[in-house]
């Protein structure tokens, strides 16, 4: 590979991001930021050594069949990776990496944000006062849940979901998690440990999803697992939007079987369930748990990492493939 390697950025990155990746290599940009996919991504492609790209670009079969044979890297500016078929990468002898750990204090902020913004109702308060509604001050107006004394359960119990029990714990919450493994006692520091995501539920005064989104946990939290959790429950989720069944969660949150809900993902996003937009006890951000300049950049230092150790012959260390 002669002079420097030539690598395309998918997204128009932070300034500092990108301005590494000018300094250090053949750098193609997209300053108009388009997402692109199929065809398009595959044509932007064509001369390269190694891609930086985001979850919004999907790498399909299909898409990872016809990069070029100079592609050899991709490296996502993101922790989670369902974007990137890694089956067709592995055959393609195509490395995959990913950015873990600098997202953790950021996103569980958010989760946190979400449970109290949902427990207080926040949306019908904000729309209360941007409308000219509110009238003053009455003592019914607006009552909300307490989270002070009750069982937060955390469904996966990663970097992120430890990061949310510490959050919680300053609010006075009791932890309950199911995770895959169990936690050794000076990271558990106390929580309920669950075998199964069904008993925890049934401890879910408020639930916090923290959990990669795999076969096993798509639209885990479905109508038949909401009705184990305890009335008027409230539902936060910064992991992956596909986990929750959205018509089962819309269905619950009509009836009132869930108090609310906090949601910065969504299946199918940026395309949501339209049955959300008239919820008022749902109280909606557009995936912006990372959205912080110190976390974003990182997560580009990351991507850029795992970059540098490739075309250095060295083995990147957030190698997924």
């Amino acid at each position: 590979m002669g002079g420097r390697p030539k690598i395309l950025l998918t997204r128009l990155f932070p300034d500092d991001v990108l301005a590494r990746a000018k300094r250090d290599y053949d750098a193609i940009l997209n300053p108009a930021d388009v997402a692109w996919q199929g065809n398009d991504l595959i044509a932007q492609a064509e001369g390269m050594d190694g891609l930086m790209i985001s979850s919004s670009n999907k790498f399909t079969p299909q898409v990872i069949d016809g990069l070029p044979d100079s592609v050899k890297i991709l490296s996502t500016f993101s922790v989670g990776y369902e974007h990137v078929d890694l089956d067709a990468a592995q055959a393609r002898g195509i490395i995959v990496t990913n950015t873990p750990d600098v997202l953790t204090e950021a996103t569980a902020d958010t989760a946190m944000m979400l449970l109290l913004n949902a427990a207080r109702r926040a949306r019908e308060a904000l729309e209360m006062v941007s409308t000219g509604k509110w009238i003053g001050w009455k003592p019914t107006q607006l009552l909300g849940v307490q989270p002070s004394g009750r069982r937060l359960a955390i469904l996966g119990m990663g970097r992120i979901g430890r990061a949310v029990a510490a959050r919680a714990r300053a609010f006075g919450m009791e932890i309950h998690y199911h995770n895959r493994n169990r936690l050794m006692p000076e990271l558990e520091l106390g929580a309920t440990y669950h075998r199964t995501a069904e008993d925890l539920l049934r401890h879910a005064d408020f639930l916090s999803i923290n959990c990669e989104q795999t076969p096993e946990t798509t639209k885990l939290i479905n109508a038949d697992r909401i009705e184990l959790m305890p009335e008027n429950a409230i539902i936060v989720n910064t992991a992956r939007g596909g986990i929750i069944d959205d018509e089962a969660l819309i269905a619950a949150l009509k009836s009132g079987r869930v108090f609310a809900a906090g949601l910065d993902v969504y299946d199918g996003e940026p395309n949501l369930n339209a049955g959300y937009m008239d919820l008022n006890n749902a109280f909606l951000t557009p995936h912006f748990g990372s959205a912080t300049v110190d976390t974003r950049n990182a997560m580009g230092f990351r991507a850029l990492d795992n970059l540098d150790a490739f075309f250095r012959g060295n083995e990147p260390g957030d190698r997924l493939v």
